[in-house]
């Protein structure tokens, strides 16, 4: 695909033109990518090892307790890993109704019984034990330093740090971890990790038996046990990563691939299955209409996410009723060009997150994402061992019938997406966009940017975003044309101007594929709404 390389939006960044290369949000994960991969390490390696800096340098998205997803391209065919954790044992419906109240809708926010079996770390493991060449304690070696030595607080992490910490600070672990001046540091000070240095030493050592059936695994249950959780050292060790056959969608002659559920890829599957009944591409890129089909579109798309999504055995439907052309068809006559609307859920039967992405001159792509779901998670930090622990157990439901019910063992409902282009059969690119379920929008929008509008990685990146919320609310960046605000609340949106690009949007990493990866290599982007950057060789 021939990309206009002409960027009409305000950028502090341009595409990276690589054979091997890394994108992230943290400039010195990319770089640790990069160290891996010039010590002969494939992408998985450097995926790996970059996914490891992330939870040292970025720990208001991500952590060591965190889950994860992966989508890959190995060079012949795409596989998918599904790294979201499962409910302690000890979790029903009735367990939280006794300690929450019998009106709880959900598990709690913050705090233990916000918190499933983190999925991070055995990710690392799969795929080292899978794909990667190196020895897997060599791709933990340059998180172990940065740990040990610190790093300086970059601005936009900083500024979600100090944020987050009149919500957090009496969470357990929370401000002996996180706030070792009795507050958080200020750009530019440094940082020092060594209980997670401890953890990465031992996971290392142990090719992460450490952390599901060792020293880290019983600190948890002893950590749980005394701040009112029920995680013990058994749901650790019962828990294993999945591999899945990725779910994808045609699009404009490329077919886009994502996570089956528990996650809410399927919503940009939907999405673009809708859209495809509308010529974009004949429409202005930043118009009224362009954006306004988008956000219909995208609401037919959560409307039957939320309404039907969750674990695969919970499921009333399939994924591939909810995909089924016929039915997507009909969805899109629901839309109504000149006016926004409020959708309901159709009937399918009758028919705080860090994203990396890396790639080598071999042809190996890598889509990886990992989150600690809500910024810093669940607040609480096993303090020997610098677990930062996801807060996955909200995702869960109270209500009786709802797909989503809590249930021992079972996945809850999850945001973390990767995703991966193809066309023909061939990889394209792999990339994501981080952010609650900003993501299958962010997903959609970039790729419609690309595939109808010829705009490059970064342009897309770089264009405003809108995010929509419930009913017919939405957000916009404060960059979007004014014009165009005016119009979309002219058509019945109802529209709220944000400057805070990074809670309300997303951030997203792009690489696509140039031509012959040992010849022309990639075109990488990163976006400018955090710290990170596309480095390649």
């Amino acid at each position: 695909m021939k990309f206009d390389y002409a960027n009409p939006y305000t950028t502090t960044r341009i595409p990276v033109f690589a054979r091997n290369v890394v994108s992230t949000s943290h400039p010195l994960a990319a770089q640790a990518g990069l160290r891996i991969l010039q010590q002969g390490g494939n992408a998985v390696d450097a995926a790996v090892a970059t996914a490891a800096v992330m939870t040292l340098v970025e720990p208001v998205s991500n952590g060591l307790g965190s889950d994860a997803f992966c989508i890959l391209w190995d060079g012949k065919k795409l596989h998918g890993l599904n790294a979201s954790g499962c409910a302690p044992a000890a979790w029903t419906p009735e367990y939280f109704r006794k300690k929450h109240g019998a009106d709880a809708a959900t598990p709690p926010m913050r705090g233990m019984d916000s918190v499933t079996v983190p999925g991070a770390v055995g990710s690392w493991v799969a795929l080292s034990e899978r794909f990667g060449k190196l020895p897997f304690a060599d791709l933990m070696a340059p998180a172990i330093e940065i740990a040990e030595r610190g790093y300086l607080m970059p601005p936009v992490v900083q500024q979600k740090w100090a944020a987050a910490t009149p919500v957090l600070q009496a969470q357990p672990g929370f401000a002996q971890t996180f706030l070792p001046w009795g507050r958080a540091p200020e750009v530019g000070e440094l940082f020092r990790f060594p209980a997670a240095a401890r953890a990465l030493k031992a996971i290392a050592a142990t090719q992460g038996d450490a952390f599901y059936g060792g020293e880290i695994a019983a600190a948890l249950e002893k950590f749980s046990n005394q701040h009112g959780g029920s995680l013990k050292a058994s749901d650790l060790a019962g828990w294993k990563p999945e591999w899945v056959e990725p779910i994808g969608q045609d699009y404009r002659g490329h077919r886009l691939h994502e996570i089956p559920p528990n996650g809410q890829g399927i919503a940009a599957l939907i999405a673009l299955g809708i859209l495809q009944h509308f010529d974009i591409g004949s429409i202005p890129v930043d118009s009224v209409r362009s954006q306004h089909l988008q956000i219909e579109a995208m609401k037919l798309a959560f409307a039957d996410t939320y309404r039907y999504v969750s674990e695969p055995s919970s499921m009333e439907v399939t994924p591939l009723q909810m995909l089924d052309g016929a039915y997507l068809a009909s969805r899109a006559k629901l839309i109504d060009v000149n006016k926004a609307q409020d959708f309901q859920a159709g009937n399918p039967v009758k028919g705080g997150t860090i994203y990396l992405t890396a790639a080598d001159e071999s042809g190996m792509m890598v889509s990886f994402i990992q989150s600690n779901y809500m910024g810093f998670g669940s607040g609480c930090v096993e303090p020997e061992f610098g677990i930062s622990l996801q807060n996955r157990g909200h995702g869960f439901s109270l209500k009786d019938g709802s797909p989503n019910l809590v249930a021992p063992g079972k996945r809850p409902f999850h945001t973390i997406i990767p995703a991966f282009l193809t066309k023909d059969g061939a990889p394209v690119m792999s990339f994501g966009v981080m952010g609650g379920n900003m993501q299958p929008q962010g997903h959609m929008q970039t790729l419609v940017r690309m595939l109808d509008y010829g705009q490059n990685p970064q342009a897309a990146c770089d264009a405003p975003r809108w995010r929509f919320n419930s009913g017919v609310e939405i957000n916009v960046e404060a960059a979007m044309d004014p014009a165009t605000v005016q119009g979309l609340s002219a058509l019945g949106h109802k529209v709220d101007v944000i400057n805070d690009s990074y809670q309300d949007f997303g951030a997203g990493q792009f690489i696509w594929r140039a031509g012959d990866p040992a010849v022309e290599g990639y075109v990488a982007a990163s976006d400018a709404r955090r710290d990170g950057l596309a480095a390649g060789f």
